[in-house]
């Protein structure tokens, strides 16, 4: 995998977490899980993260971006469309959908002020997962590139979460991210061969945490 210098920038930006697409005030039921003593400490949150790595709704918003980064590239919009709907009714939860469709639009907007894309529109509303394909495909970002972009941005999200939650201090937040560094090649690796009957996922946990969290009595994040 070579990865010239400017896509690697462009890559960069739009994983990052200094991106202002909302991903900082959610929690993707982690705060439920934290709240109910499930989640308590780095190798709690470890294993949460490696469990979704290895059954989770992740895989399949990561393998429906490399469809959509596919579909951009050769600006095949009935293809994009459709996974742009798939994924919205695979979302198991309101909030999570909620989610989805506030950071893809979110993250349109912003690529639209600072280089309008000159490929494909997304459909509205517009999963994070279709927003990402599609801006990494019009920046020429490598495939494979993006896809651990996108993995390592989704893990950060909720390691930061962790960090504030459980809490954990810095230090240790970056020492889990270095020892998923591992899952997450792994995981990248699999979801590149998954074909379209295959894409399923174990995320009734994440169902569970998602719906609690609703009705807990104090909330730091959305979801």
């Amino acid at each position: 995998m070579l990865v010239d210098s400017l896509a690697l920038l462009r890559l960069l930006q739009l994983a990052s977490p200094a991106l202002p697409v909302g991903a900082y005030s959610y929690s993707e039921g982690l705060e439920t899980l934290a709240d109910t003593g499930k989640v308590h400490d780095s190798n709690s949150l470890q294993h949460w993260v490696v469990q979704e790595l290895q059954y989770g709704a992740v895989r399949l918003e990561a393998a429906v971006m490399l469809r959509t980064y596919d579909a951009a590239s050769t600006q095949d919009y009935p293809t994009l469309q459709k996974w742009n709907n798939w994924l919205s009714a695979a979302k198991e939860t309101a909030e999570l959908r909620q989610q989805s469709w506030q950071m893809g639009g979110s993250l349109l907007r912003l690529l639209q002020e600072i280089q309008p894309l000159q490929v494909l529109d997304c459909p509205s509303p517009c999963n994070f997962a279709i927003a990402f394909g599609l801006a990494a495909a019009s920046w020429q970002v490598d495939r494979e590139a993006t896809l651990l972009g996108y993995l390592h941005s989704w893990a950060t999200n909720l390691i930061t979460a962790g960090i504030k939650l459980i809490p954990l201090g810095q230090t240790a937040g970056q020492q889990l991210l270095l020892d998923l560094h591992g899952n997450l090649t792994e995981a990248a690796s699999e979801i590149t061969l998954l074909q379209d009957e295959e894409l399923t996922s174990c995320g009734w946990g994440l169902a569970l945490a998602s719906m609690a969290h609703e009705t807990q009595y104090t909330r730091l994040f959305r979801s």
